[in-house]
């Protein structure tokens, strides 16, 4: 697992376990990052839309804090994905999501 930390976001990437061990540590780490708006990325393992779904508890958990939640992943049917959680294909687009939903919270929405 790296963690990469640049202002009020953490990117935080899969770099050796399976998914589901993965989301298990981040999970039991959760609260290392919990005032932080977080990046999981998944591109460097193949992820299915099952392995996705492992993190729909950990989103919740996360973004009742009023913090931003998205997944990193390559190769899934996004329209599939649980409306619950933010999937995108690369980190540009994790960090744009980001960045919009801090302007709604700003605004009040």
């Amino acid at each position: 697992m790296k963690v990469d930390v640049k202002g009020h976001t953490t990117v935080i990437k899969n770099t050796a376990e399976g998914v589901a061990a993965f989301c298990e540590k981040v999970t039991h780490e959760h609260v290392q990052f919990a005032q932080q708006n977080l990046i999981i990325d998944l591109t460097h393992v193949t992820a299915t839309l099952a392995d996705v779904k492992l993190f729909s508890a950990l989103s919740k958990v996360h973004r009742k804090g009023k913090k931003s939640f998205v997944l990193v992943a390559l190769g899934l049917d996004y329209n599939a994905v649980p409306a619950q959680l933010h999937v995108v294909p690369s980190l540009q687009e994790a960090h744009d999501i980001i960045e919009m939903e801090e302007i709604e919270r700003d605004l009040g929405f």
